[in-house]
């Protein structure tokens, strides 16, 4: 069984985003200017695309890493990052 690691540092980030996406829900509530949500909106993605960039490091450096011991291994990793990458290309 693979060990993941741990990314629990994530957690308050996350927890922001989530308070993050409550005040869009309100402004859209209350009618807000366009572009004011629009700034909130861009916020919150540039916030989860910090989340992906960590966690996305953690797994280069422990996930990888540690299969470059055994090629099979190495190969099944590379493979699922490009299908990763493919399957998400923005």
């Amino acid at each position: 069984m693979e060990n993941h690691p741990n990314h629990m540092e994530n957690i308050p980030r996350l927890n922001r985003i989530a308070g993050q996406i409550e005040g869009i829900k309100k402004m859209i509530q209350d009618g807000r200017y366009c572009p004011e949500i629009i700034s909130q909106l861009r916020a919150v993605r540039s916030a989860v695309k910090a989340v992906e960039s960590n966690i996305l490091q953690k797994h280069l450096q422990q996930c990888v890493a540690q299969s470059f011991a055994s090629g099979e291994d190495r190969d099944k990793k590379i493979a699922e990052l490009k299908m990763l990458f493919d399957k998400f290309d923005d």
